[in-house]
């Protein structure tokens, strides 16, 4: 079964009951098999542009006054694999499965710029609205789209990555063969020296454990799933080859420098893992 992909998460849609909601597409059939519809809407509320795939699932969001923004808690979180690999240059090579508004492309593009990002999108539609509507940059020396399944792309083998931001679902919110044992493990295959495995679940949904279960058993245990975030998304984190260790203090100290550099604000994901003593001892070892 062929993976329709985006971003997801769950927020009543801005248009429900709100006088002041913009429209601007909707709906817009968008065919993503030979057998599959579903529309596509975008509406903006209070600044705020949002991307649906014709349900209230957030399928990405975009503040217009500062679209190199991560407008969603979840985007952020997915980030804090900046905090695990905190060295300067890192990562070089980046690897996004969903495109969606395209939030996280926009900030790596925007603040890394020594990275070089593939995005692979099943849905050729999603990448025309990502550019017309949510300032996707076109630049293909750094950032490649690529249109495909993400489960068959990652399945096929050929280059790796020091980051995969694995994020993607069907408008229903469902990962399909992109939360499957085999996919994991060609994530940890597809990954160098240095690499790290980034991957949004809905932390409110009962299968994000056995999701967390099965990246943890493709990567003999070098995995760590972070306590949900506001939205109720959870994001799962896993390592391969150089070992991760770090502890709470040093994740303050860069989160406060990111917080500084990037206007990107990992504090609160710090903070969560703390009080919910999420890290024995105060150290993270993966």
């Amino acid at each position: 079964m062929r993976q329709r992909q985006s971003a997801a998460v769950f927020i009543p849609s801005p248009g429900s009951g709100a006088p002041d909601t913009a429209f601007i597409m909707s709906p817009m059939l968008s065919r993503n098999s030979r057998s599959n519809l579903h529309a596509v809407d975008i509406s903006e509320k209070s600044g705020v542009r949002y991307l649906h795939f014709g349900s209230d699932w957030v399928q990405g969001a975009m503040r217009i006054a500062r679209p190199w923004a991560l407008e969603l808690a979840y985007t952020r979180e997915m980030m804090a694999a900046l905090l695990l690999r905190p060295d300067t240059g890192w990562p070089r090579r980046a690897l996004l499965i969903g495109l969606g508004a395209g939030s996280l492309a926009r900030f790596i593009y925007r603040h890394l710029p020594d990275c070089r990002m593939t995005v692979v999108e099943i849905n050729p539609q999603v990448e025309m609205i990502a550019r017309q509507y949510f300032n996707l940059p076109d630049d293909p020396k750094r950032l490649r789209i690529v249109i495909g399944d993400g489960a068959e792309y990652m399945l096929q083998g050929g280059d790796t990555y020091d980051l995969i931001l694995n994020d993607g679902f069907d408008p229903d919110a469902r990962a399909g063969a992109l939360d499957t044992l085999p996919f994991y493990q060609a994530c940890r295959a597809r990954l160098g020296d240095r690499g790290l495995l980034s991957v949004n679940l809905l932390g409110r949904n009962r299968g994000a454990q056995a999701s967390a279960d099965r990246i943890g058993q493709a990567f003999d245990g070098r995995a760590i799933l972070f306590p949900s975030c506001d939205s109720g998304n959870a994001i799962a984190f896993a390592a391969a080859g150089e070992p991760v260790a770090t502890s709470l203090e040093e994740m303050r100290e860069h989160a406060v420098e990111l917080r500084k550099t990037t206007g990107l604000d990992l504090l609160p994901a710090v903070s969560r893992l703390q009080l919910t003593k999420s890290l024995p001892g105060g150290k993270l070892l993966l």
